[in-house]
């Protein structure tokens, strides 16, 4: 059978279930997931010459440039789960490329600034197809302790993405102008459809797909939100995906506007992504000493008190640049180690709905942290004060939501509700 038919064989195993070998596989979904971040990071340093030149008259309202794509992912991530389940992933990723390919290339062309936020919602939306569907394949092919080494092979390529990509959206503003940002998203995304329509069969069989149904969503919405544990942690992972929203939005506001960085920016930015990978790696190895609970939850705190400093700070007048970058980075790699941990937390009770739990937990947590953090965005005032007491907000409400989520404990071990209680994690 040639590589690209819609069936591959059920009966094979690990990468060869597409018809990719191992390392072929690994970066060809690493390259897929780690465009979606791509199409983020690399916008920032064109926010302001992407405003100037469709007369955006309200400064803090380029910031719905990155904002609607959020929106766009986290809103159709529910629906995606549901289509691949149901007609397997392939088509549905290819369907995902196409869009976010056709939008970008539209985008590289319009005049209105309107337009241009509906088409980034619609690339929002290609993301989410690509981001469901990369997921839903490496989980076909791998499992256990397979999978997990696959994953950390792909996110060393991920991670690689907020480092190198708002340098180069910076070269290219350098040199010409912010519509050919698009056109190398559109040429990447046409790049990788043409690779993954001749090179990759169909990861799901016929006799595994679900049929589409609107009562299994609604089943696993009640599932997830009777769960005490996956409904409180969601709930955390909801807020912190508020607080990297926050950041991303208003970054080249701080950096560039508040302490004039520049050309700067990406090099800044960078420094930042750079300790979100470090604190990621550090989690890996040490989680299995210390256990999810202990990292996040001394993360949490840590992370709600260095917030709270530094919004005292910023009250007093404008913290010096060193002190604002420090804590930034810090914050970040705190929160690092939050969304990983709080991810696998909420899942645990999952077991027997994981695909679908993902799905909700990624709706919700996405969209509604887009709304969160785009709110603390349009506060910004020329300060960095909006930025660090939305962070403090975020951090003391999420302390409420794991207390309540763990019956009023912090630091237990994994597992301990179940020894305690089987039913203890219900509401």
């Amino acid at each position: 059978m040639p590589p690209h038919i819609d069936q591959g064989p059920a009966s094979d195993q690990g990468s060869q279930r597409i018809g990719l070998g191992f390392r072929e596989f690994v970066i060809t979904i690493a390259l897929m997931t780690a465009s979606i971040a791509f199409a983020i990071d690399i916008m920032l340093p064109a926010l302001p010459h992407i405003a100037s030149s469709l007369k955006v008259t309200n400064a803090n309202d380029a910031q719905l440039v990155i904002a609607v794509f959020f929106f766009g992912f986290g809103l159709s991530q529910l629906v995606f789960g549901s289509l691949a389940d149901a007609f397997g992933r392939r088509r549905v990723l290819l369907a995902g490329l196409a869009i976010f390919t056709v939008t970008m290339l539209a985008a590289a062309w319009t005049e209105s600034f309107t337009a241009l936020l509906i088409l980034r919602f619609c690339q929002g939306i290609g993301g989410a197809a690509v981001r469901i569907c990369t997921t839903a394949i490496t989980r076909d092919c791998f499992g256990g302790r397979e999978m997990a080494r696959v994953m950390s092979y792909i996110m060393i390529v991920f991670m690689m993405v907020p480092i190198l990509a708002p340098t180069l959206g910076q070269a290219i503003i350098t040199y010409g102008d912010w519509p050919w940002i698009f056109v190398l998203l559109g040429v990447v995304g046409a790049i990788l459809f043409v690779w993954a329509s001749l090179r990759m069969r169909e990861s799901l069989p016929q006799a595994e797909r679900q049929a589409l149904s609107f009562g299994s969503v609604a089943s696993g919405f009640s599932t997830v939100l009777t769960n005490r544990v996956t409904s409180g942690y969601m709930l955390g992972l909801t807020l912190f995906t508020g607080v990297i929203c926050a950041f991303i939005v208003t970054v080249q506001q701080v950096f560039g506007t508040v302490y004039g960085l520049g050309d700067w920016l990406p090099i800044a930015f960078a420094g930042t992504a750079s300790g979100i990978a470090i604190a990621n790696f550090a989690n890996g190895y040490f989680v299995r000493r210390f256990g999810m609970r202990r990292i996040s939850h001394a993360a949490m705190i840590g992370f709600t008190l260095l917030s709270a400093a530094l919004y005292l700070m910023a009250l007093a007048g404008t913290p010096p640049f060193i002190v604002t970058y420090l804590g930034i980075s810090v914050l970040l790699m705190m929160f690092a180690a939050i969304a990983t941990n709080f991810t696998a937390i909420s899942l645990e009770p999952m077991g027997h709905i994981a695909g679908t739990a993902t799905a909700i937990t990624g709706f919700v947590s996405t969209t509604g942290g887009a709304i969160v953090g785009g709110l603390i965005g349009q506060m910004f005032n020329g300060t960095v004060q909006p930025l660090f007491g939305g962070f403090t907000a975020f951090g003391a409400l999420t302390i409420i939501a794991v207390l309540w989520a763990e019956g009023g404990r912090l630091f237990t071990h994994p597992g301990d509700e179940t020894a305690l209680d089987p039913g203890a994690g219900h509401l």
